[in-house]
């Protein structure tokens, strides 16, 4: 799956062929206790001297990038993905509710740099139905946890999960569940929570 563009079910829409499975994980899956966890000790470059610097990351930690829009926020995921390269780290980039024209200008960007040797791109475009833009992180979220069980480095990027709660609110809506704040469901904190938990070592 390296260098392929790929939707939320794992089937490739970049035109280059089908991919050859070797195995199937089931998308939802529990994770790892604290006991089962081995510590945070080695550093994730970035790239970006600030970044590394004032607020180091380590592998298998989470980081959130926050900020309002066109902050470059993007901009800072995909230099951190570039950033990767010759270090042995398989990169997960997911695209949720983004334009079709966004996603292409991200996957040329990455080819541009040679990212793409490394890297997965999920993309859930918007427009996409809602499940798919649901199911699109737990998909990226399984591959990457694919190359951690067999013991190699792997980062996820959600790109983004604001997107994904919108999309869930549409289906819990659609299923007639009680809404809370903004019309979001009651669960949807649990929803990224158990989505982030399964970033481990």
């Amino acid at each position: 799956m390296l260098g392929r563009v790929v939707n939320a079910l794992g089937q490739p829409i970049d035109g280059k062929g089908p991919i050859a499975a070797e195995k199937q994980s089931p998308i939802e899956r529990i994770a790892p206790g604290v006991v089962d966890r081995q510590p945070v000790k080695e550093p994730f470059q970035t790239g970006l001297k600030a970044i590394d610097t004032m607020v180091p990351i380590g592998r298998g930690q989470r980081e959130l990038i926050i900020g309002d829009r066109q902050t470059g926020k993007t901009a800072v995921a995909l230099d951190a993905i570039i950033n990767q390269k010759g270090l042995d780290v398989i990169c997960i980039y997911n695209a949720i509710g983004q334009k079709q024209s966004t996603i292409a200008q991200v996957v040329r960007t990455l080819e541009n740099e040679g990212a793409m040797e490394y890297t997965i791109v999920v993309a859930a475009a918007a427009s996409d139905p809602a499940p798919f833009l649901y199911i699109s992180p737990y998909s990226a979220c399984t591959i990457g946890e694919h190359f951690r069980d067999t013991g190699r480095h792997a980062v996820c990027v959600y790109d983004d999960l604001s997107k994904h709660a919108q999309a869930y609110r549409e289906i819990s809506l659609l299923l007639r569940r009680p809404p809370g704040r903004e019309a979001f469901p009651g669960d949807v904190f649990y929803l990224h929570s158990r989505l982030l938990e399964r970033a481990a070592n």
